[in-house]
């Protein structure tokens, strides 16, 4: 045990008073999709987090959970207008991205931005070799929305909103990541993934970020007993999100960026565990929706 003495935002209408504060999943896994009848009950879209803040939207992630939350933004024919906030760049955080209905429409205005490329490549750069042959049939200019891609470094603080203040810190990931912290109306929620912890000390970077937060979102795509394998990959265990939320006095942890190979009955047992081990935790599903 140890010891010791934030993506996007989207304006839209008919979210609620100014007071509410609340995310919805719409995508909990990690790695690749994962559909099938064992996993009806905790989905299988990868990363896709909205992050309501009063009458602001915030998405963290673009993963294929992003269609979803996409159809439900345009149903109603409005104008929206908002930023977007990766983590990363690997195919399981993005892949959502060329389905995402809002950027079909010239009315829509999209800011994409990313604290892990720089000074290597863009991300204008990053997301343009994604979408290009041989790997995919059509280019970013496919868009017909107006979209704008915004590179910064982990670590440095931006405000999308005056009312939200956004900061961010680097994570342990290949090919790097950033963690978020959102706050909004007095209160904060983390969105920590995709990053690997040391066995012999906490990550200081991240207990700094998540400090007295009300809830943390944390990549838990392994147990303790298979985390040994796994060493390098990149990510992390719920149980390591249990230590960090103590240390820092976190109120509640969110399981997160659960592995494909964790069917529901696997994830049923992870949070029977994990509530024993901190009561108030919860694994998060698609559709979820918490408030903290």
């Amino acid at each position: 045990m140890y010891s010791r003495a934030f993506e996007a935002t989207w304006t839209v209408k008919r979210l609620g008073d100014q007071s509410d504060f609340s995310v919805k999943f719409w995508g909990v896994r990690g790695s690749i999709a994962c559909p099938g009848d064992q996993y009806q009950r905790y989905g299988g879209n990868t990363s896709c987090v909205e992050v309501r803040c009063g009458e602001e939207v915030l998405i963290l992630d673009a993963g294929t959970g992003l269609r979803g939350l996409g159809d439900s933004l345009v149903k109603d024919g409005q104008v929206i207008k908002g930023n977007l906030f990766l983590t990363h760049t690997h195919f399981d955080h993005i892949n959502g991205l060329p389905f995402f209905a809002p950027l079909f429409n010239p009315q829509n205005r999209l800011k994409i931005w990313a604290g892990h490329l720089l000074p290597e490549l863009t991300l204008h750069e990053a997301l343009g070799k994604f979408m290009a042959a041989p790997l995919f049939p059509v280019p970013l200019q496919i868009f017909a929305a107006n979209v704008s891609f915004h590179d910064f470094t982990a670590g440095e603080a931006i405000e999308p909103h005056p009312d939200i203040k956004i900061r961010t810190a680097p994570l342990n990931h290949p090919n790097k990541a950033t963690g978020y912290r959102l706050e909004f109306g007095g209160r904060a929620i983390c969105y920590i993934t995709d990053t690997e912890h040391k066995k012999d000390r906490p990550d200081e970077s991240i207990l700094s970020l998540i400090d007295r937060a009300d809830m943390m979102i944390y990549d838990s795509t392994y147990t303790e007993d298979e985390f040994p394998r796994y060493v390098s990959w990149g990510h992390s265990t719920w149980q390591e999100g249990v230590r960090l939320c103590d240390l820092a006095g976190v109120k509640q942890l969110v399981v997160f960026h659960h592995d494909p190979g964790h069917d529901d009955d696997f994830m049923d047992r992870v949070a029977e565990q994990a509530e024993r081990e901190r009561p108030g935790t919860v694994v998060a599903r698609e559709g979820m929706v918490l408030r903290p």
